[in-house]
């Protein structure tokens, strides 16, 4: 049967020639040499532009698979306010739901503000979503046109099973810089934020897994605000190279995070052979979260978390008593010491403070309910001034409370009202360095699900 078919449709094929062949010959007769010239060669240069057409469009087709971009996937996956620690299962959720249906998916943001500051202290300003310091900020008043922030990433199936990422930042308004102002060269310039790779694919197994540059699964960490953290995030969200492996099924998310040891870039430290050098994968943090469904989509998400070696590790640092001064000039009887005292960042530590989180998330469609509480688990040494010996050395503990409504206003968008109270305990009850409390009441609006237009009121306290 399969022999007859073929060898009917080359009997077809030939017929088809024939009918072409005489059909040429019919027609070159009845025009002439020159004019059967022209027309072939015109047929031959329908032929090459079809032909080329054709190029174009296969080179379009090939770049569009290989480059692509997700406005609603690049705002969440950059987005400092929100899942600011589960970035991997968010990414591999997309890669499931079909988000990122090209080899590489570029994306960015900007962030840009209109403030104005008032403050009760010449130079004092405590507003955490900026370096408060008196290179930024003079007077008891501040007004700025700025830019934020700015992101942009890259993020690349490399594999079925594989993903890569990297997240350049440009932030001069939260910029490390000692003595630069935001206009600084020191302030103005571009890291890489985080960059690792994944392995993990949804679609085949719950298990995922990420090596690099990357958040610390520790507590929950957002914000109900639109734009400016929580004092909860400010004090224990962290950043640091380390290995991360995951499970997530539809309810439960568990992580484990191996961290490099030493001075992490952020809330992370542990001493290794009495330095900060970061050379040896000697701390960790986990996490364990589970989502509760009810009726009318409404959840409750429940979690907790243990990091071994968090930031507040650091003891008071003091001149040795041969740096003392109680030279003529100075008051007879007073000590004075010719070099800083206080607390180091990023120094070393004598020993690890671990820390515990417990947070827990209610939501509904238009309603977002948030607590979370992390302490550690023994006291900052450096939170002891040994010139003010009668305040001990405290833990530091800090809490977030918060809400959202999304209410419909006639607008094409629901418009997100909330409200947002944290706190910050560093210190004896009655030591100036006690607390800050952080009070904020935002709004916000989404012209697309990329773009977010926002208002806070904040006020900063202690």
């Amino acid at each position: 049967m399969n022999f007859g078919y073929v060898f009917q449709r080359k009997i077809i094929a030939a017929s088809i020639a024939v009918s072409i062949f005489s059909a040429t010959q019919s027609l070159a007769q009845e025009l002439s040499r020159e004019e059967f010239d022209s027309l072939s060669d015109r047929v031959r240069t329908l032929e090459s532009e079809n032909a080329n057409l054709r190029n174009a469009e296969g080179a379009r087709n090939v770049s569009s698979s290989l480059v692509g971009t997700n406005a609603e996937y690049s705002f969440k996956v950059l987005d400092h306010a929100e899942m600011t620690n589960t970035k991997q299962l968010y990414q591999l959720q997309a890669l499931s739901n079909g988000m990122l249906g090209s080899k590489l998916t570029l994306g960015g943001q900007v962030t840009a503000l209109l403030n104005y500051q008032d403050a009760n202290e010449n130079s004092k300003f405590g507003w955490l979503m900026r370096h408060p310091t008196s290179n930024n900020q003079i007077g008891t008043s501040s007004s700025e046109a700025v830019i934020h922030s700015a992101n942009i990433n890259l993020t690349a199936k490399l594999h079925e099973n594989i993903t890569g990422y990297v997240e350049l930042l440009y932030n001069p308004e939260q910029n490390f810089a000692s003595g630069s102002t935001i206009t600084g060269l020191p302030r103005n310039n571009v890291n890489v934020r985080r960059a690792y790779v994944l392995w993990g694919n949804l679609d085949k197994s719950p298990m995922y897994a990420s090596l690099g540059k990357m958040d610390i699964p520790f507590g929950w960490n957002d914000t109900v605000s639109p734009f400016t953290n929580s004092t909860s995030w400010h004090s224990f969200a962290g950043l640091a190279y380390g290995g991360l492996f995951g499970y997530a099924n539809e309810n439960l998310h568990l992580r484990a995070m191996a961290i490099q040891g030493g001075a992490q870039f952020r809330n992370a430290n542990t001493p290794v052979e009495g330095t900060n050098v970061p050379s040896k994968l000697n701390n960790f943090a986990a996490d364990a979260n589970y989502t509760f469904a009810f009726e009318s989509d409404t959840t409750l998400m429940l979690g907790a978390s243990y990091q071994y070696g968090s930031s507040y590790c650091q003891k008071f640092e003091d001149t040795p008593a041969t740096a003392h001064s109680t030279g003529a000039t100075l008051i007879p009887g007073v000590t004075r010491n010719t070099a800083p005292q206080g607390v180091r960042h990023f120094n070393s530590c004598d020993d690890n403070v671990d820390s515990l989180a417990a947070y827990g998330i209610y939501t509904n469609s238009k309603l977002v309910l948030t607590a979370e509480y992390a302490t550690t688990l023994d006291v900052w040494p450096g939170t002891a001034n040994p010139y003010i010996p009668q305040f001990a050395a405290e833990e530091n503990v800090s809490f977030t409370l918060g809400g959202r409504y999304s209410s419909d206003v006639g607008l094409p968008q629901p418009v997100d009202f909330s409200v947002e109270f944290s706190r910050f305990n560093a210190g004896a009850s009655g030591s100036p360095w006690e607390k800050q409390d952080q009070l904020v009441l935002g709004s916000s609006y989404y012209l697309t699900p990329g773009v977010n237009l926002f208002a806070e009121l904040i006020r900063v306290e202690g």
